[in-house]
């Protein structure tokens, strides 16, 4: 069976058209193609890079395997060389990019691939797959942080992502961004991400009554108590919480929190505040959960809603009010020789690349400057090398280094783009030498 995440034939048909072209007329010359953004979505002051990790793996282990040769072979749609030729197909590239968890503004390159033009054809879709997704989720999860600071936060969402590596892949971006945890299981096992879990309306509704319900999970689960009470009256069940709170303490069983999924969640909250402080168990936190966004978050905090911590999901695995970016993965140069599209809308700056950052005395970013790789700015370079020759030149970061540079590139975030509406593009300039060297691969176009 294919396996789907290594897979090479996890892409565009016209990446295989290509190739079979590149390789009947003997063109293998170096090319330079570089993955960004054209332009940030509505409402977005900043974007955040994630899922380098991910497409490094994939690079190191691009191959194609015997059963999918001989899909190739049975297609009817290729020479009979061509598997022959694929079947030695191995990346053995260089490849340049931004950290994960740099923040970044649109035209930016945040990967660039340099390798024979075959190579770096064919992993495009996959790069894309990759890139875009986890940059996405990252960033969508960023706002959620920058919005409640200090308050815990979990990914909720596995069950209605866009499958299952969709699922896997939110929780290690938003993790990145500043989540402290997930409530998937795998995501746990796989990367190591703390997890986080509590109960279901079905294990009330499936007892008699609800006080019962609550007694026997906490017994069940002594360590990790936290009641969800909205199932049918939130504030009688914040009572039976804590008419039973004192006898599990008796026996050694402390409630941790209570969970809140519906309703008027700031007016809930307050109430069970309330009669958890009147019953001395001010301890007990609040948890709260159901359809939460950036937004609503913002909502309730300003309304003074005595939460502890929120569990979001559909919103953020989904980056529901902005589902894609519109980016793109282009070829800069090839055979020495820079190379520029000029579609409309969709002009590219040629050439290899590099971002220049400027910040105050403070540390807060002033301004990008998106020039050529060889034209020194002042600033600091955001996109560094990270694998040459088809090797990584350093072992794989952390999380937690990860998550590090993510919580730092946002204390660096001025105020402005920080906004959840209305944010004002990020000053990008571009270099003198890269307008020139556009101006002089447009007259040679244009010659030609």
């Amino acid at each position: 069976m294919i396996d789907l995440r290594k897979s090479a034939l996890l892409t565009d048909l016209y990446q295989l058209t290509m190739l079979q072209a590149y390789f009947a007329q003997g063109m293998n010359d170096i090319a330079v193609f570089e993955f960004f953004v054209r332009r940030m979505p509505p409402n977005r002051g900043f974007l955040m890079a994630a899922g380098l990790e991910q497409a490094l793996q994939f690079l190191e282990g691009l191959r194609f395997t015997e059963e999918e040769l001989d899909w190739v072979r049975r297609s009817g749609r290729f020479g009979r060389e061509f598997p022959d030729q694929l079947a030695d197909l191995r990346f053995t590239g260089d490849v340049h990019a931004m950290p994960e968890g740099t923040l970044f503004f649109a035209d930016e390159p945040i990967l660039r691939v340099t390798a024979p033009i075959a190579q770096a054809q064919l992993v495009e879709s996959r790069i894309i797959n990759l890139l875009h997704f986890q940059t996405l989720v990252a960033s969508k999860a960023a706002r959620v942080v920058l919005t409640a600071p200090g308050k815990l936060l979990v990914d909720f969402g596995m069950r209605r992502a866009h499958g299952a590596e969709a699922a896997l892949f939110a929780a290690r971006a938003g993790y990145i961004a500043g989540f402290h945890g997930t409530s998937h299981v795998l995501a746990g096992v796989e990367f190591g991400i703390p997890v986080f879990g509590t109960m279901a309306h079905s294990f009330i509704e499936a007892h008699d009554s609800e006080a019962l319900a609550f007694e026997n999970f906490s017994r069940a689960q002594p360590e990790n108590v936290t009641l969800l009470i909205d199932t049918y009256d939130t504030e009688a069940a914040a009572h039976k919480v804590a008419q039973l709170a004192p006898r599990l303490k008796q026996a050694g069983i402390g409630v941790k929190a209570v969970r809140l999924d519906s309703g008027d969640l700031a007016l809930h909250a307050h109430n069970v505040r309330r009669i958890l402080d009147e019953a001395g168990l001010k301890d007990i936190g609040i948890f709260s959960s159901g359809s939460l966004d950036e937004f609503s978050l913002r909502d309730l905090l300003s309304r003074g809603a005595p939460i502890d911590g929120f569990g979001v999901g559909t919103s953020m695995t989904t980056s529901a009010d902005a589902p894609f970016l519109d980016c793109a993965y282009k070829l800069q140069e090839y055979a020495g020789r820079a190379r520029r599209k000029r579609s409309e809308g969709k002009a590219t700056w040629p050439g290899r690349k590099q971002v220049y950052r400027a910040h105050k005395t403070n540390g807060i970013m002033t301004g990008d400057v998106l020039t050529l790789e060889d034209d020194p700015q002042p600033g600091r370079p955001l996109i560094q090398p990270v694998m040459r020759n088809g090797k990584r030149l350093h072992a794989p970061e952390t999380l937690d280094e990860i998550r590090r540079r993510a919580a730092d590139e946002l204390a660096r975030l001025p105020l402005p783009l920080r906004q959840l509406e209305h944010a004002p593009p990020h000053l990008v300039a571009v270099a003198p030498a890269l307008r020139e060297l556009a101006m002089a691969v447009d007259r040679e176009l244009i010659q030609n």
